[in-house]
């Protein structure tokens, strides 16, 4: 397999290095410190303990490599239209472009029936230049079940969670997707595939968009969210009103709120990426997990007051730093 990772992050950094340490043939796309790490020293992901480091080819400019197997995009969505274009040497006619991102993909709506059936999101694609520009045959989503950061340039930490479900955007099982899948497990990780990567997709949007911006907003992290008296009945609030959003649109959740706390508790004292992105001054990605459920429930004519008041305090957040 040949694949390049555009943004070897946290999660683009731990897919990078294992499929590479599995013996593909990978690259990436990344910036600043973390790519002068990376070219000089190779990628190093530490997980449980243990640790390796791979020699990978990294750039930053996607012109210096040709079309790809698979292009996994694991950049933030604010950054994503800004870099789309940019992307064009990756792809050939049998790329597959992969998005494992936080929040609702451009492509989310192109197979689903009902109100959302075709539709664009303005918050997901608000110019329509990802679906004109990566508009393709072949398109999956990967929902990741991980927590990870980037302690120092070159290094990834992948701290807890192992799941990578890998779904094909058409809403069936597909060859592209089975091949991925299996190629992320037996690099170590818990690849499997899903015939409805929508309902998986929505499923942990609902925990990160009712535990995410809450995090961002006191500092919680997701275990001390789960057991903070105050704070966690707005989180269950949030994620009632995204479900039933959700219910209108037939995008059922079989979990109840509580449940779905506890699980996103499981990962213990980890920061969200939403939180980790305000500490450190980086855009942080609102739209992509908030402000659309708030636009989908206008669409469903569901109403979202506890979504909308907490979107609006997150954007005030954002704005004083800087970072929206």
């Amino acid at each position: 397999m040949k694949a390049c990772v555009v943004g070897a992050g946290a999660i683009g950094g731990i897919l990078a290095a294992r499929l590479a340490h599995a013996g593909h043939e990978v690259s990436a796309i990344a910036r600043g410190a973390h790519l002068q790490a990376i070219q000089e020293r190779g990628l190093t992901l530490k997980w449980a303990g243990e640790q390796f480091t791979v020699d990978i080819r990294a750039t930053s400019d996607a012109s210096d490599m040709e079309p790809q197997d698979y292009v996994i995009l694991t950049v933030k969505a604010p950054a994503l239209p800004g870099i789309a274009p940019s992307l064009m040497p990756l792809l050939g006619p049998q790329t597959t472009i992969v998005t494992a991102m936080n929040g609702v993909p451009w492509w989310f709506c192109h197979a689903l029936t009902g109100p959302l059936a075709g539709r664009t999101l303005s918050s997901t694609d608000p110019n329509g230049l990802l679906g004109e520009t990566l508009t393709r045959d072949r398109l999956l989503g990967c929902v990741v079940h991980a927590g990870a950061s980037v302690p120092e340039p070159g290094v990834v930490d992948h701290a807890a969670g192992n799941q990578f479900i890998v779904g094909d955007a058409g809403r069936h099982l597909s060859a592209p997707a089975s091949v991925l899948a299996e190629a992320l497990t037996n690099g170590g990780l818990n690849g499997r595939t899903s015939d409805d990567i929508h309902g998986e997709i929505w499923m942990k949007l609902i925990g990160n968009m009712g535990m995410g911006p809450i995090c961002a907003l006191t500092g919680a992290t997701l275990v001390g969210l789960a057991r903070d008296a105050d704070v966690r009945p707005i989180a269950a609030a949030m994620m009632q009103e995204a479900m039933n959003v959700g219910n209108a649109l037939g995008l059922p959740m079989d979990m109840s709120v509580e449940a779905r706390i506890d699980l996103g508790a499981e990962l213990g004292e980890f920061k969200p990426s939403i939180l980790q992105d305000l500490e450190r001054d980086r855009p942080l990605e609102i739209d992509a997990m908030v402000t659309v459920v708030s636009e989908m429930g206008e669409i469903a004519g569901v109403q979202t007051p506890t979504i909308d008041t907490v979107l609006a305090l997150l954007r005030g957040r954002a704005r004083r730093a800087g970072l929206y």
